[in-house]
C-alpha cells in the first residue's frame, strides 16, 4: 500500500514541528538584559550624641553632591533627584537635628540655631570623609551650607542654588511677621508665626506657584506635617524662626566668599515662590562670574514639578565644571 503525497506532506510538517518545539524546550534559557537602577541607602550616624539620618547613593569614586534641605521638609525633598543622578555622582542628603528622621532633642536640650545646625552638619561631613563636594542649598540649606562654605571654602567645588537666599533683596513682604519676631520675641509675635506650622501652611508651601498643583504628591506635605506635629517640634521651629534673624547680618560675609573664591554656580530657582522670590536669585549675578542662571515656572519646591529638568541641568553643569 502506498502513502499519498498529501499524507507524506502532513507527516513531514508534523515531524518538523516536533523538532522545533523540542529545540525550544531544551535550549539554554535566554538571559534578559537588566537595567541597574541606583539604590538609595538610608543610614544613620552618631554626631555629638545625635542620630543624624541621611540618604546616600552612588559611588564614592564619583564627584560628591551634598544636598541640604529646606523648611518644613527633610532629605525626603531629594528622594527623586538622588537616583536620577546616582549613576555618575555620589549624593549625600542629611536631615538636620529636629527634622525628618534625625534626633529631635527638645528646645531645652539643644540650642536650635543655624550656627549649631551648621556645626552638626559640618562634623557629619567630616565623619563621612566628604572632603570635596558640590553644595546643593535650598531654603534653610542656604544658611547652613554657606556657613560651611565660609569655614571651608576649599571643600566646595561648586554651588547649586534652588530658592536659597543670601541677599537682602530676597526678604520681601512674606518676612514682615518674622522681622517683627526678630525685633521683639513676644508671645504675641510668636503666635502670629504658629500659623506657618499647620497642615494648611505646609501644603501651601508645596503647591503654591506650581503650574499644576494636582501633580504634587500629597505624601510630601503629609510626611512633613507628621514630623512637625511631634510633641515639642513647634517650639523647635519657633526657635529657628527667631534665629533666622541672625542670617541677614551674615549676608555680606557670604557674598564676600562668593567674590573671593568664585565657585561655579548653577541657579535653578522657582520664580513663583513668595517665600524666596526671584528678586533673591538675581543678585547672585553680581558676585559670581561663572554662573548658569535658570528661573523656572514653578514654586518653592521646584524639584516637584521640574525635577527631571533640574537633574539634567545639574548633570550638564557638573560635567562641564568639575569633570
Amino acid at each position: 500500500m502506498t502513502i499519498s503525497k498529501t499524507v507524506k506532506l502532513h507527516l513531514a510538517l508534523a515531524v518538523s514541528s516536533i523538532l522545533v518545539l523540542g529545540s525550544l524546550l531544551f535550549a539554554a534559557p535566554v538571559q534578559a538584559k537588566t537595567v541597574s537602577t541606583p539604590v538609595t541607602a538610608h543610614k544613620t550616624v552618631k554626631v555629638d550624641g545625635l542620630d543624624i539620618f541621611y540618604r546616600e547613593a552612588g559611588s564614592r569614586k564619583n564627584p560628591t553632591i551634598l544636598l541640604l534641605h529646606g523648611f518644613p521638609t527633610s532629605s525626603q525633598m531629594f528622594r527623586n533627584l538622588i537616583p536620577a543622578l546616582a549613576d555618575k555622582f555620589h549624593l549625600v542628603a542629611p536631615d538636620y537635628p529636629g527634622f525628618g528622621n534625625s534626633s529631635m532633642p527638645s528646645a531645652d536640650q539643644f540650642n536650635y540655631t543655624f550656627d549649631n545646625l551648621a556645626a552638626v552638619i559640618g562634623r557629619f561631613t567630616e565623619m563621612l570623609k566628604l572632603n570635596r563636594y558640590s553644595l546643593y542649598v535650598m531654603d534653610y540649606g542656604a544658611p547652613v551650607g554657606y556657613r560651611l562654605a565660609v569655614q571651608h571654602p576649599e571643600r566646595v567645588q561648586s554651588l547649586i542654588v534652588q530658592n536659597g537666599n543670601a541677599y537682602e533683596e530676597g526678604l520681601r513682604k512674606f518676612w514682615k511677621p518674622f522681622r517683627a519676631y526678630w525685633k521683639n520675641r513676644t508671645v504675641k509675635n510668636a503666635k502670629a508665626l504658629r500659623g506657618f506650622l499647620n497642615i494648611k501652611a505646609t501644603k501651601w508651601q508645596w503647591t503654591h506657584g506650581t503650574r499644576n498643583s494636582n501633580a504634587i504628591n500629597p505624601d510630601t506635605w503629609t510626611v512633613d506635617q507628621y514630623f512637625q506635629d511631634r510633641p515639642g517640634n513647634k517650639e523647635i521651629q519657633l526657635q529657628l524662626f527667631y534665629d533666622y534673624g541672625s542670617n541677614p547680618a551674615r549676608y555680606p560675609k557670604w557674598q564676600a566668599c562668593f567674590r573671593q573664591y568664585q565657585p561655579p554656580t548653577l541657579i535653578v530657582w522657582g520664580k513663583n515662590d513668595l517665600i524666596f522670590p526671584a528678586e533673591g536669585a538675581l543678585p547672585y549675578k553680581r558676585d559670581l562670574k561663572n554662573i548658569e542662571f535658570h528661573l523656572l515656572d514653578t514654586g518653592h519646591f521646584a524639584l516637584e514639578e521640574d525635577g527631571d529638568l533640574i537633574s539634567r541641568l545639574i548633570r550638564r553643569f557638573l560635567n562641564k565644571n568639575i569633570g
